[in-house]
């Protein structure tokens, strides 16, 4: 079959061998994945010395070939999409509700990538990580799970539950506009947010207007979601958020930018809240949302076949692209 592999920091389309069921699990036939943004930074970040241990692909959409458990009534045949990670629930990081720190979920993934004609998920995938999609939604709606996913997570750390905001007086903004940033915004709307955005590109903030988003410059807004990967954006959030305000950090930027001062969040009482990872219950609330279609997806990747993965990725690099769509 074939598979995607970082060789000498490029990407290949190599000839693998199929993943066996040697455990309890199942053979998923990938019909395609998105590109994350962390998967760039995987990329950019590789050496020859890490590489090997690199896995790409995790926006997961496929079918059921094989599986060997019964767990949640999957069958051969079934529509699904998953996510690549799953926690313990037992050490003291789940306990706390700190899913993503769990050594378990930091060291479990599926096999051999996402960007492969097939997959083996194991039992606990099964369990927490993958869900029966509705088969009138397009395969590029269905791969957003993981990623609706990790909004849910952000837009929970800042304090709102799905259902519980109906007469919300809260209002947020998120700077950064690209696929994540748009996509959290529509998050916030299905949480019944009232929510903004901004970004430095025009286009970027015609294409949110276009989405029904606007940017009030004259507001001040409780809480900020930081999604954009550009340590500028710091000033920019502590321009917006009010005293007392939040701001919730969901983008990694280089290493040696600068962060928050921290005379500025104690005189100001800010808190700065980090969202890295979903929990199982965010990728559940994902899947309900886009089964639903309440939070609309359509109409937001453009779309490269398997081969031309490496074509994807220098677009993704270079701006040319909002979100890439790989099918596979």
């Amino acid at each position: 079959m074939k598979s995607a592999k970082l060789i000498n920091k490029k990407i290949e389309i190599i000839e693998t061998q199929k993943p066996d069921l040697n455990i309890e699990g199942a053979i998923i036939k990938v019909t395609g994945c998105g590109l994350c943004g962390s998967d760039l930074v995987k990329i950019k970040h590789s050496n020859l010395k890490n590489e090997d241990k690199v896995v790409l692909g995790h926006e997961i959409t496929g079918i059921i070939e094989d599986i060997n458990c019964d767990i949640k009534g999957f069958k051969k045949g079934d529509i699904v999409s998953l996510t690549h990670h799953y926690p313990c629930f037992d050490c003291e990081y789940c306990k706390n509700k700190s899913y993503s720190m769990c050594k378990t979920f930091k060291n479990s993934n599926i096999y051999p990538c996402g960007f492969s004609e097939y997959i083996r998920v194991d039992k606990n995938h099964l369990k927490y990580t993958v869900y029966k999609m509705n088969e009138s939604l397009k395969d590029d709606e269905k791969a957003f799970l993981e990623p609706l996913s990790c909004c849910n997570r952000a837009i929970r750390r800042a304090g709102f539950e799905y259902g519980k905001n109906k007469n919300s007086n809260h209002s947020t903004l998120t700077i950064g506009l690209g696929s994540i940033g748009l996509l959290m915004m529509k998050a916030l709307k299905a949480f019944n947010i009232k929510t903004y955005g901004y970004d430095i590109s025009e286009q970027r903030m015609q294409q949110a207007k276009n989405f029904g988003f606007e940017f009030d410059k004259d507001k001040k807004y409780d809480v900020v979601f930081l999604t954009a990967g550009n340590s500028k954006a710091v000033d920019t959030a502590l321009k917006y958020v009010i005293d007392g305000g939040k701001i919730i950090v969901f983008s990694s930027v280089e290493l040696d930018n600068k962060g928050f001062s921290n005379n500025e969040i104690y005189y100001r009482e800010l808190s700065i809240i980090a969202s890295y990872s979903p929990s199982p219950y965010d990728i559940e609330l994902s899947a309900n949302l886009l089964n639903k279609r309440l939070v609309n997806v359509e109409n937001l990747t453009t779309h490269y076949k398997l081969d031309n993965l490496a074509q994807a990725v220098d677009d993704s690099f270079n701006n040319k692209i909002f979100k890439a769509y790989i099918e596979i």
